[in-house]
């Protein structure tokens, strides 16, 4: 039996993985992943040993070509995982805010998304629930990791985790979409029109293309803890320890850089605005041009920040466990105590501010003025507590494909070498060549796919339903 194992770091500490390729008589092993987890792997016998070497030998030639070097396993560590860490200071109003519902997740949560469908939440355990607006467990995830944020893209909905990973969890199963390697924490994601953003605990930015392939990283310019990423149709903004920036989304060059009062510990964007809480208790309001526009003063550092549509209204969450709002121009509405811990993220749909916090707690605050007005008077309502129910089943991702029988149902795709590049492309007709989303743990060359369906996302394509392998 031989055993040859590989791996390759890039310069920029956007991929960090190993290769491992084993011969045994007629048998070949393929392991392959992260560097410091197990990996995938993959097996294959062959009609004669000699064919199974000779098959090592040009997987191997590959992956040389490619930068990987012979290396011993264990040598080069696991990138550390960072816990976000803060100090929450004493509550500083008594006065509650007028909470709906609460749930609890029974780990701290940073990850949300809401819109007028549905409330996400996703916990430093790796745990991700969907709810209902009113409350309602809808569907529920397992991650192998703690996940730190959760974006969406059109209908799709993404899970950064510490693993590195980032899962799509629109399936029955999640599956990784996306890897963002790194010898550094990360930190925060966001995603555009399948351009995938991701910053990390050096401070560093890095673009993925809808295929899944690193566009472009960019070295930290004087700060590290980057909190803060955010990506539209012009640019990725970034925000760290000394400030805010833009990169270019195409070509990752950058544009400008502003500094901010205090370290950047959340970021948001609306219209032609950025805003930035930061640790001197701001949140500062940037053009997407880099002009500082307007400072919103709370009474401790700001944790995590959003807005109404348009910015009409501007919310904030304290380590004071407070909750604030304020006009566009920076007058201070209202600060009423969450009395579920700091809000940690926080999103605003349909006349309610949604909030996760130090406490592993969704909740959903009527932020309408007759409410607001209410809890002002001391006449906040007692919030409902959502229970998860006994029987609700958590979804793992797919780590491995059924092998069905070519029933013709579906689409057709095919997994070819192009260059570099795994690339899986449709070969039904009425499709493009390229451009299909395709879980790249789950890529073999030569293989043959049947999804339900493809739904073009403007330029590439994203798979709807089951993806089996085609044997």
């Amino acid at each position: 039996m031989s055993v040859t194992y590989l791996e390759y770091s890039d310069p920029n500490g956007a991929e960090h993985k190993f290769y491992e390729v084993t011969v045994d008589g007629a048998d070949l092993t393929v392991r392959y992943g992260r560097i410091g987890t197990d990996g995938q792997t993959q097996r294959k016998t062959f009609p004669s040993p000699e064919k199974a070497q000779a098959e090592a030998d040009k997987k191997l030639k590959e992956k040389r070509r490619k930068g990987y070097e012979d290396a011993v396993q264990g040598v080069r560590q696991k990138r550390e995982v960072v816990r976000r860490t803060f100090t929450e200071t004493r509550p500083t109003t008594r006065r509650g805010a007028p909470l709906l519902w609460k749930f609890s997740t029974k780990a701290t949560a940073f990850g949300i998304f809401a819109d007028d469908d549905q409330v996400w939440v996703g916990n430093e355990a790796g745990q991700v629930h969907a709810l209902s607006p009113d409350g309602e467990v809808q569907r529920s995830f397992t991650l192998p990791d703690g996940v730190k944020c959760l974006v969406r893209d059109d209908r799709w909905t993404f899970a950064g985790c510490d693993d590195g990973n980032v899962y799509d969890l629109s399936g029955k199963l999640p599956f990784v979409a996306y890897e963002v390697e790194g010898s550094s924490a990360l930190l925060w994601l966001d995603i555009h029109a399948g351009t995938l953003a991701a910053s990390d605990w050096n401070g560093n930015v890095f673009a993925f293309d809808a295929e899944s392939d690193q566009q472009w990283a960019n070295v930290a310019t004087g700060g590290k803890m980057g909190w803060m990423v955010r990506v539209d149709d012009g640019g990725v903004y970034y925000g760290h320890s000394t400030g805010v920036g833009m990169y270019d989304r195409t070509s990752g060059l950058p544009l400008w850089q502003a500094k901010t009062r205090g370290g950047v510990l959340f970021g948001w964007q609306d219209g032609q605005d950025l805003y930035a809480g930061t640790t001197q208790n701001l949140i500062q309001r940037f053009t997407k041009a880099g002009e500082h526009a307007q400072d919103y003063a709370c009474d401790a550092a700001v944790l995590s920040c959003a807005t109404s549509p348009g910015g009409e209204y501007v919310f904030a969450g304290d380590s004071g466990s407070a909750v604030y709002c304020f006009t566009r121009t920076g007058e201070r509405l209202w600060k009423l105590g969450s009395g579920v811990g700091g809000a940690l993220s926080m999103q605003y749909a349909g006349g309610r501010l949604y909030l996760v916090t130090s406490s592993g707690i969704l909740a959903a605050l009527d932020a309408s003025p007759e409410a607001i007005q209410a809890a002002q008077r001391g006449e906040a309502p007692a919030p409902r507590d959502v229970k998860l129910a006994a029987a609700a089943q958590a979804s793992a991702p797919l780590t491995q494909l059924a092998v069905t029988a070519d029933s013709g149902q579906g689409v057709r795709l095919v997994c070819e070498r192009d260059g570099t590049r795994l690339r899986v492309r449709p070969t039904t007709p009425g499709y493009h060549a390229w451009n299909v989303q395709f879980p790249r743990n789950l890529r073999q060359a030569g293989a043959t796919y049947l999804v339900d369906d493809l739904v073009d996302a403007g330029g590439f394509y994203r798979v709807v339903g089951d993806i089996r392998r085609v044997g």
